[in-house]
């Protein structure tokens, strides 16, 4: 039922035409599909936007109709500006308080409390994350600098919006700050001890873009880059420690920032990671689309570096879906734009997009179109390139290869190098990489009777979480 006052939304009512409400939320499902979006729309759904119930679409939605109707805006829609509706007809909802445990926090944090309007809970996921607030007696605490390697704390930076709500230059050096250190802690330790921790920062900064107006235009521009770039951050380790729902969602959260925001350099990278997450997730489709619309973002930002990375996302789709000449093809592309050299467009998070990776992306891609020996031959350019500074990927190359390898019928070669992950496994927390080596070891399983395979399964089974990690999924090709 429309609520009170509603008015009714005459233009949405016109572009559905002659279509009824069931046909046309159809046609929104397939644009959704079409960008990789999710949305139970129905003819309910559909009625209560003509009536007028729903003034403003959350943020999936806004993608999608967007995408169906180019170069129109919310208003040209029919719908209310975001702000104007945002808290009226509001409910709130109690959540738990956070662990008082957590450094991130201040001492005795109240209960956090999360407004959503009516308009935007058709998809309660989604619309949590994008509602995140992080409230204590009216501020908002940044914990910028509060992660430790394996949940353990490290020295903590906090910096607080006041409750007059404005944001300056301290807030947005904070969220940068936390973006660079994710990253650090990250390539040195892997995700599974900070994803949890990383997702306080992550409320913080939603919170300060929610409440806070900048004085000048510039520090607004770096807080939604710097919020985006954090979501992405904190997706990745969702992404890699297995978390894919909680990944989509976080990435979903980073283009719609970006869309919002106008950054071309922060949607190429949040397709970008879309597109790796399809990939590992099984929808190599999705990969496909996503990546391509990663390459339209990045065209004109001077970075052919990062349509390097982007066509080999799109490569890794392609060898998804089997299409070995549409693979080789992406991987050409990628070889020639890389070849081209760094340049002054490169966005700060491609440092780890050196010829290493480039390597092991197209080690993947063999992998995933069974073409082990090509994958391997590969996977050892990666293994012996890869930059020491970098202790995940030292782990994350060694895995690959080791499966490529036992899947070639290299089985001792593939122990020996099944012996160095683990030896970097007691240093890297991720299960995405305890998951690769566990696909290797049951390819090896085969072959136990051999002395040294036998004793990387045996070894393989007495590490710690093991067990865990033997029973998880490994990404397609490894």
């Amino acid at each position: 039922m429309a609520s009170t006052g509603a008015v009714p939304n005459l233009a949405f009512r016109q572009l559905r035409g002659q279509r009824s409400a069931g046909e046309f939320a159809a046609a929104v499902r397939r644009a959704a599909r079409e960008i990789g979006e999710q949305v139970a729309c129905d003819a309910r759904y559909i009625g209560r936007v003509e009536s007028g119930e729903i003034r403003c679409p959350n943020y999936a939605y806004e993608r999608v109709f967007l995408h169906m109707f180019p170069g129109a805006s919310l208003t040209d829609l029919g719908f209310s500006a975001r702000e104007s509706v945002r808290g009226r007809g509001a409910r709130v909802v109690s959540e738990p308080p956070p662990e008082t445990a957590s450094p991130a926090l201040s001492p005795g944090p109240a209960p956090a409390l999360v407004h959503r309007d009516t308009e935007t809970d058709d998809i309660p996921e989604e619309s949590d994350v994008l509602r995140r607030v992080f409230m204590t007696s009216g501020t908002a605490t940044m914990a910028a600098a509060s992660l430790g390697p394996g949940g353990a704390p490290a020295s903590a930076a906090r910096v607080s919006l006041p409750a007059q709500r404005r944001v300056g230059e301290a807030e947005v050096i904070a969220v940068e700050k936390a973006v660079r250190q994710i990253r650090l802690l990250d390539d040195r330790h892997g995700a599974d001890g900070l994803y949890r921790r990383a997702a306080q920062p992550l409320r913080a900064a939603y919170e300060l873009l929610d409440a806070g107006s900048s004085a000048r235009r510039a520090t607004s521009d770096r807080l939604h880059s710097g919020a985006g770039e954090l979501a992405i951050s904190v997706g990745w380790l969702a992404h890699d420690s297995g978390r894919f729902d909680d990944a989509r969602s976080h990435y979903a959260e980073a283009l719609a920032t970006a869309r919002l925001a106008g950054d071309g350099g922060l949607e190429a990278h949040a397709f970008c990671n879309t597109s790796f997450l399809a990939r590992d997730a099984g929808r190599p489709r999705e990969a496909v689309r996503a990546a391509e619309a990663g390459q339209r973002a990045a065209r004109t930002l001077g970075s052919p570096r990062l349509l390097a990375l982007l066509a080999l996302r799109e490569a890794g789709g392609r060898a998804g879906l089997g299409d070995r000449t549409g693979c080789d093809r992406a991987i050409g592309r990628a070889r020639a734009a890389f070849d081209r050299g760094p340049a002054a467009g490169d966005p700060e998070w491609m440092s780890f997009f050196r010829e290493a990776e480039l390597e092991l992306l197209e080690a993947q891609c063999w992998s995933a179109l069974g073409d082990w020996s090509r994958a391997a031959r590969h996977g050892r350019r990666a293994v012996a390139l890869q930059d020491a500074h970098f202790t995940r990927n030292l782990a994350l190359y060694r895995a690959q290869l080791t499966g490529d390898l036992a899947r070639a019928g290299r089985a001792d070669e593939a122990a020996a190098t099944g012996h160095q992950v683990l030896d970097l496994l007691t240093r890297v927390q991720s299960s995405r990489i305890r998951g690769m080596l566990a696909g290797a070891a049951r390819v090896l399983g085969s072959r136990a009777g051999a002395a040294p395979v036998s004793d990387f399964l045996t070894r393989h089974q007495e590490s710690p979480r093991a067990a865990s990690s033997g029973g998880q999924p490994s990404p397609p090709g490894v």
